[in-house]
């Protein structure tokens, strides 16, 4: 019998704020908690109505019917103020254009070479470490991260990894955050510190990128380098990406790569910590593959645990938990339900991967339930979205947090500071607080 979809309103709106208070005083719980109240849950933000496809069929024909449910809405509009009209927030009009320029750039062919560079930073980056030194661990990875994203965009760059990108990212990073965290017409314009910080770091990132594609163009060399390749990619008719087209993508690239895979290597070591049997055997994985030395791109298919790992941390732990899309037609049904024009559709990585119904004992790490779940269905796994937005970097981005975990794990064992429990931030990003842990060298 076909699966009759329902619909309600989330109960414990009040007046005029509606949901926002509940949303951001508890936002995962708060979303995670939806399918109690049907398929498809209406939320009231404030003035506007947005709506939370809390079922894998409706989030499948969210994914797949991407010009009835394009990029908008409350969250990607939001991103958008930074991004621009990159691949990320851009609208299906525009996306197959970019899509078909940029994909070369991620071809599994360039994958080793920036494998190579990804591999080489990350020896660099954890050189200094020291037996019994105390990191943050967070802020470890996101210069870990930084100096990988900067060297493979910007490979030509003396001292890519030393660019000032990581505090202007991380300022804008928040800022978005605070928007989308509280969407209240206005909030932004008033001229706080916060505001005004985040301003002036948006307008930074926009001059570095403007010298940086400047200097590229006038030096007309193939770097090997994703930066290169935007220079260089052209449109069926000869066409290129303009100057403010390359700038979206750049940055673009800037927030996944920093972002997203510095916020899944840190949840990787609180898991790993706090399961020493899987450590135990990621450990013994390593060592017989690496013996103490750095892994490269072709050591990959010999560490299945290792991408295990990333792949469990990424269900429970999606960076991008929540994300939108805007309708675009009347008449348009989702679950036999009436969406109306104009209006968000809310869908969350997050309420998915901790749905038991779709994955076991949802809230355990399990790396090894990826033994029987190679490919999962459309629709229930969703750390890099799916159909015709599924991240264009979602490779690239897997490969160097296996580098990473496989390289430091195979040298070092991160044991968080005791008695301070790992939470995640209140953030459009899920990466989790700052927390420290004291590095022990492994013999």
């Amino acid at each position: 019998m076909p699966h009759q979809y329902t619909s309600a309103t989330a109960p414990g709106a009040l007046p005029l704020l509606g949901h926002v208070p509940a949303f951001v005083r508890r936002p995962y719980e708060f979303v995670a908690g939806l399918p109690a109240h049907g398929d498809l849950v209406r939320l009231r933000l404030g003035p506007m109505d947005a709506y939370v496809a809390c079922h894998p069929d409706l989030v499948r024909r969210m994914l797949t019917e991407d010009r009835t449910y394009d990029k908008g809405g409350l969250v990607v509009d939001k991103a958008r103020e930074v991004f621009g009209d990159g691949l990320a927030t851009c609208p299906a009009a525009a996306h197959r254009r970019q899509r078909r320029m940029v994909q070369p750039a991620f071809h599994r062919d360039r994958l080793p070479g920036y494998a190579a560079m990804m591999a080489d930073e990350i020896v660099d980056v954890t050189a200094p470490w020291r037996d019994g030194e105390v990191v943050d661990v967070p802020a470890a990875m996101y210069r870990l991260t930084t100096a990988v994203t900067a060297r493979c965009l910007f490979a030509a760059h003396e001292r890519a990894g030393s660019l000032p990108v990581h505090r202007a990212m991380d300022v804008v990073t928040h800022g978005v955050a605070r928007r989308i965290m509280m969407p209240l017409p206005g909030a932004d314009r008033i001229p706080t510190p916060g505001n005004r910080r985040y301003h002036r770091a948006r307008a930074d990132l926009a001059e570095i990128t403007r010298r940086l594609v400047a200097d590229y163009r006038a030096a007309g060399t193939d770097h090997r380098d994703l930066l290169s390749m935007l220079l260089a990619a052209r449109d069926e008719d000869g066409s290129g990406l303009t100057d403010e087209e390359i700038h979206d993508q750049v940055i673009t690239f800037l927030l996944a790569g920093m972002e997203t895979t510095a916020a899944t290597l840190s949840w990787a070591w609180t898991l790993l910590a706090a399961h020493p049997a899987v450590r135990e055997r990621l450990h013994a994985e390593l060592d017989t593959v690496l013996d103490g030395r750095p892994a490269r791109h072709e050591d990959l298919p010999a560490l299945p645990l290792t991408a295990r790992v990333v792949n469990e941390t990424l269900r429970l732990y999606p960076v991008s938990w929540l994300l939108s899309r805007v309708v675009t037609g009347d008449g348009t049904e989702l679950g036999g339900h009436h969406v109306p024009a104009g209006a968000t559709v809310l869908f969350s990585p997050y309420l998915l991967h901790r749905r038991a119904d779709l994955f076991p004992r949802p809230d355990r790490f399990d790396p090894d339930r990826w033994l029987d779940t190679a490919r999962p269905t459309l629709g229930t796994y969703a750390p890099f979205g799916a159909g015709a937005r599924r991240c264009i970097g979602d490779a690239f981005g897997t490969t160097e947090a296996v580098l990473a975990i496989a390289t430091i794990a195979a040298r070092w064992t991160l044991t968080p500071t005791p008695g301070r429990p790992v939470r995640p931030m209140r953030s459009a990003a899920m990466r989790p607080r700052p927390f420290t842990a004291t590095l022990t060298r492994r013999r």
